[in-house]
């Protein structure tokens, strides 16, 4: 997530958590278009639409996702202190990672937690979503951090989903880890750092809950 403000609760924006990738939300919309064109141009697989398999599912089947956070922004613990342990995550202004948010990611689907922006970023807990995607207000609110003046409540651009604490790890798995681990070589963690909102494989969410003693 992109933001200590105190996190986004239960649905309550106003104190909400911030997305790791927050930054974009200043820059005019056709600077972070830009951005994210780059983003493809440098990611050729993603340009052939090798996420294209996220936004397709069977009925009743499950996904898997990855989002960062700051820990003196929104802790994992400070989640589990927020009534129900969920929270809004509000904050997101980056197209890739925004599409996941409000297309990609459904109800129940698996969430790791990843604390980025300290000397040891890791995984350090698990969630899974509790509501999917709904309009991010957050956008609409001047004296709010996430303020987005080309976003209007009547053709939004910013999405969120409420996610719940499900479990977090006592064993957290570090970045330095999942690199070392030849199964997570093509993790998105790793080959497209700068999103903070990622899908995660099947096969790389089994590799990671065993490495977290799950």
């Amino acid at each position: 997530m992109e933001t200590k403000k105190k996190a986004p609760t239960g649905g309550r924006a106003a104190a909400a958590v911030k997305p790791a990738v927050a930054t974009k939300a200043a820059k005019p919309r056709a600077e972070r278009a830009a951005d994210d064109a780059d983003l493809t141009e440098r990611n050729p697989d993603y340009a052939k639409g090798k996420w294209a398999w996220v936004f397709k599912r069977q009925p009743g089947e499950v996904r898997y996702w990855l989002v960062k956070t700051e820990p003196e922004v929104f802790s994992f613990d400070d989640l589990l202190r927020r009534h129900g342990r969920t929270t809004c995550w509000d904050g997101v202004r980056n197209y890739a990672a925004r599409n996941f948010l409000r297309d990609g990611m459904k109800l129940g689907d698996r969430v790791f937690v990843y604390h980025s922006g300290t000397e040891t970023p890791m995984i350090v807990g698990e969630c899974e979503v509790a509501r999917e995607g709904y309009v991010d207000h957050t956008a609409f609110d001047a004296k709010h951090r996430h303020y987005d003046a080309e976003s209007k409540p009547g053709e939004p651009t910013w999405y969120m989903v409420d996610l719940r604490a499900v479990a977090q790890y006592t064993k957290p798995v570090t970045l330095e880890q999942v690199k070392l681990k030849q199964p997570l070589k093509d993790m998105a963690l790793v080959r497209i750092s700068r999103l903070s909102v990622s899908p995660v494989t099947e096969k790389e969410y089994k590799v990671i809950r065993a490495m977290a003693g799950q």
